[in-house]
């Protein structure tokens, strides 16, 4: 089994947050971090409109920016790959943050590393509870008031909260399993599709 082949299966939790919201999934150990933040994106509900990086230890990945100025400059999820960061800061469990401003910390563990099962696609969803929290809310803590608020027609910023939501409800525990199956199923597609003209380039 070499990396090209191997499929690393990932239990990714946000913090700090209830109901848990907790994503098992297996992706290509191979694939860039970059994809992996993308997976992420589509499989937590995130919008992907904010920054992001990864934390192997004391080691951060994610899209240089010199205009952000967030703590030292991360390097470039674009040229590494889930198994170099591995292999090379020797952690087999690290952090995905998303939005610095909000603050939304994921624990991610490897939990086995394995051959691919021929007919299968990657990356896949094998397993999945909890809603993602809303967009700018205000991290887990704003969550938690948010989740409040929604529930208690006379909390202090129901009418506030529920106006902005733009629904009267919001369920944590709703989860819509095919959808996320099918975003993933699409990136995988994607991202094995071949190239234009290589099969003719193939058979001339």
């Amino acid at each position: 089994m070499t990396a090209a082949t191997a499929i690393a299966r990932l239990k990714i939790v946000l913090d700090d947050v209830e109901p848990a919201v907790m994503r098992r999934l297996e992706v290509p150990l191979n694939l860039r971090l970059d994809r992996l933040h993308t997976v992420i994106q589509q499989a937590v509900g995130w919008t992907d409109t904010h920054l992001y990086e990864f934390r192997f230890r004391d080691v951060g990945f994610g899209i240089p920016d010199p205009d952000w100025g967030f703590g030292d400059d991360p390097l470039d999820a674009r040229k590494t790959t889930l198994v170099d960061a591995v292999e090379d800061i020797g952690a087999k469990s690290f952090r995905y943050i998303y939005d610095f401003g909000d603050g939304w910390e994921h624990v991610i563990k490897i939990e086995r590393v394995a051959p691919a099962v021929a007919g299968l696609i990657y990356p896949r969803l094998i397993d999945a509870t909890g809603r993602c929290p809303p967009e700018d809310v205000g991290g887990p803590w704003g969550y938690q008031e948010f989740l409040e608020a929604l529930a208690d027609p006379v909390h202090e910023r129901h009418h506030e909260l529920t106006e902005w939501w733009g629904e009267e409800s919001f369920d944590p525990e709703y989860l819509d399993v095919a959808s996320i199956e099918e975003a993933l199923a699409k990136l995988a597609r994607h991202w094995t599709r071949a190239p234009r003209g290589r099969s003719r380039q193939k058979g001339e």
